[in-house]
């Protein structure tokens, strides 16, 4: 599972301008329901369904929020980069900045734990974070979501 298997540059929220945890999630679901063609409303209480169980927020200015959706074709992502951090009730108790989005078919089963397992290496790398915070443009940003794990692969 690589990260070009989740996002398209279309993925990619560059500058998402969003005052709360609510309304960020509110925003990557619109985006997610273009790209998958499902409802933006089914998509948001997804997402809203699993932060209640806990939350995304997994510390260092990250949060990775998911979850299945019946009529999916396949695992999406949406990524989004925020003009400035909000509160998501992280683990560590910092504002959060990057949002990596995943849906996963109701059926995707460890497709979906997989996923969310290589999002987190990536997102874990301080030097990617710090690079996805510096960049200019989702085409930028998409460069170094996907070619980061080319680089370590090599």
């Amino acid at each position: 599972m690589e990260i070009a298997d989740l996002i398209r540059p279309e993925s990619i929220i560059a500058t998402l301008r969003a005052t709360s945890k609510k309304q960020a999630l509110q925003e990557m679901a619109r985006r997610a329901a273009e790209l998958t063609g499902q409802g933006e409303r089914q998509v948001f209480d997804v997402l809203l369904e699993r932060e209640r169980l806990g939350t995304t927020g997994v510390g260092n200015g990250i949060a990775i929020p998911h979850g299945k959706l019946p009529h999916l074709d396949r695992l999406y992502g949406v990524f989004a980069r925020l003009g400035r951090p909000i509160g998501f009730e992280s683990i560590d108790e910092q504002p959060v900045d990057l949002i990596f989005l995943l849906l996963a078919p109701e059926s995707a089963g460890a497709d979906h734990l997989k996923a969310l397992a290589r999002v987190s290496r990536l997102l874990r790398d301080k030097t990617t974070c710090e690079k996805l915070r510096g960049s200019d443009g989702a085409e930028a940003i998409y460069a170094l979501l996907t070619e980061s794990q080319a680089s370590r692969a090599a």
